[in-house]
C-alpha cells in the first residue's frame, strides 16, 4: 500500500509539473492564433503576422512569381520582395546583388538591362538544389521587374518590401515611391498593405520625408546576442514602425526592450515550429519565413 502511495504521487507531481510546463505555451499560441486571424490592422501589437520570406521560397524558386503566388494560397498575410536595380532603372525581385546563385548566369543585376535579365533561367537551380521538390514548371521561370509583380497582384496583396544595396542605387528609394504611386498602392487601402524595410536608415528616413504615413520596419543586423539602447530605439521610433532582426541573435530581454519602446518586432528568417514557438514566446509580432504553411499550422489558422 505505502509503495502504491508513494507512486501515485510521484504521478502527481510529474503531471502537475508538466501542466504548469505547458500552459502558458499554449497560451501563448492560442493567444496568437486568436490575435492573427482577428479583423485588427496588419500593425496591430496583438497580431502576429506571417510573411512569406521571399515568397513561399521553401517549396519553389525564391522571388518567382510562383513562389509569391504559393506564399498567398499557404495564407500568408505579406509576400516578401527584395528589390535590386537593373542598369536601365529597372527595379526587380532579387535578393542577391549578383544574379550567380539563382539563375543559369553570373554577374550584377546592376550590369543586366531589364530585357537582358528575362532572359535567364531563374527556376532550374531550385530543382538542382532541391530535388525533393523539384517540377517541371519551375524550370525557365524568370526574375520578375517589380510592375510585373505589382500587375500580377494588385491591390489585394499585402507587400513587404526590402531595399537592397541602396547606396549602389541612388534613387531607388523614390523610384520605388513613384512605382506604388502609379499602382496606387498608396495610400493604402488597409494599414500595413504596404511595409518598407531596410538596414539602411538614410534610405528609410528619405521615405518618411517623402511619404510620412507609410510603415518602414528598421532592419538591424547582429554577430552576438541581440542588445540596443532606449536611445537607439528612440531614435528608430521617430521615423520606423518597427525593427526586424535576426531570430539566431534574438533574447527574450531584447524583445521585451523593442516592445516596451512601442516598437513591433519581426523575426527573420523562422523555418523550424520549435523556433517559431520560443520567439512567439518571446512577444515577436511577426515572423519571416520560408515555409508559411507552418506558421498557419502552429497558429491554428487553416489556408
Amino acid at each position: 500500500m505505502k509503495i502504491k502511495l508513494c507512486v501515485s504521487a510521484v504521478f502527481l507531481v510529474i503531471v502537475s509539473y508538466l501542466v504548469i510546463w505547458i500552459m502558458p505555451q499554449n497560451n501563448v499560441i492560442e493567444k496568437a492564433a486568436f490575435s492573427h486571424n482577428s479583423s485588427d490592422s496588419l500593425l496591430s501589437a496583438d497580431r502576429i503576422v506571417n510573411i512569406a520570406h521571399r515568397g513561399a521560397s521553401g517549396y519553389a524558386p525564391e522571388h518567382t512569381v510562383e513562389a509569391y503566388e504559393l506564399g498567398e494560397k499557404m495564407g500568408a498575410d505579406y509576400i516578401e520582395i527584395d528589390l535590386q536595380m537593373t542598369k536601365d532603372g529597372e527595379l526587380v525581385a532579387m535578393h542577391d546583388p549578383e544574379v550567380d546563385r539563382t539563375t543559369d548566369n553570373t554577374g550584377l543585376v546592376s550590369d543586366f538591362t531589364l530585357a537582358e535579365l528575362k532572359e535567364l533561367d531563374a527556376g532550374s537551380w531550385f530543382n538542382e538544389d532541391y530535388p525533393d521538390k523539384v517540377r517541371n514548371s519551375f524550370s525557365g521561370l524568370t526574375i520578375p521587374a517589380l510592375r510585373e509583380v505589382f500587375e500580377h497582384f494588385g491591390s489585394e496583396a499585402n507587400y513587404y518590401i526590402e531595399i537592397k544595396q541602396p547606396d549602389d542605387s541612388p534613387g531607388m528609394a523614390t523610384l520605388l515611391i513613384e512605382t506604388l504611386k502609379e499602382f496606387e498602392l498608396i495610400p493604402a487601402e488597409r494599414e500595413g498593405a504596404i511595409i518598407i524595410q531596410s538596414f539602411s536608415s538614410e534610405s528609410l528616413q528619405e521615405i518618411h520625408l517623402l511619404e510620412p504615413d507609410l510603415p518602414l520596419i528598421q532592419l538591424i543586423s547582429y554577430t552576438q546576442p541581440a542588445v540596443i539602447s532606449s536611445g537607439d530605439l528612440n531614435k528608430i521610433k521617430k521615423y520606423a514602425t518597427g525593427v526586424g532582426v535576426n531570430f539566431k541573435y534574438m533574447n527574450e530581454s531584447f524583445v521585451r526592450d523593442v516592445r516596451e519602446a512601442g516598437l513591433l518586432l519581426h523575426a527573420y528568417t523562422v523555418n523550424e515550429k520549435e523556433d517559431m514557438k520560443r520567439v512567439l514566446e518571446w512577444g515577436v509580432t511577426g515572423i519571416f519565413t520560408n515555409y508559411p504553411d507552418r506558421l498557419n499550422e502552429l497558429l491554428g489558422k487553416s489556408f
